[in-house]
């Protein structure tokens, strides 16, 4: 199974005491696309159910969460928080998921 993971394009490190670390993550920003589709939060949506709801078709859909905290033209930062009924967020098209945020291309030079 692929993990699709905020931390696929991120690098792990270990430092002289034997500590891993992550190397920064880029986040994906807000594109403006015809294809976007837009949501208004009402009482019990979180990102999680979001995700499940509007990527179906990709591999466990709510893991992409992260993604709609990204995508905001006002990013979520912490993903966690309950969302503010009524705060209509942009949700990306499954295409553009695949094709342009998951694309390898993406992968920056040191993952190879």
């Amino acid at each position: 199974m692929t993990d699709y993971s905020r931390y696929l394009f991120c690098q792990g490190i270990t430092d002289a005491a034997g500590r891993l670390f992550l190397t920064d993550r880029v986040p994906f920003r807000f594109v403006e696309r015809s294809d976007n589709r837009t949501h208004v939060v009402t009482e019990g949506d979180d990102l999680f159910g979001l995700a499940d709801r509007y990527f179906t078709g990709l591999p466990r859909p709510s893991q992409f969460f992260w993604l709609l905290a990204d995508f905001q033209p006002e990013p979520i930062f912490d993903p966690t928080l309950r969302l503010a009924i009524g705060r209509q967020l942009v949700i990306p098209s499954v295409r553009m998921v695949v094709e342009e945020i998951l694309n390898e291309s993406r992968r920056p030079d040191f993952l190879g």
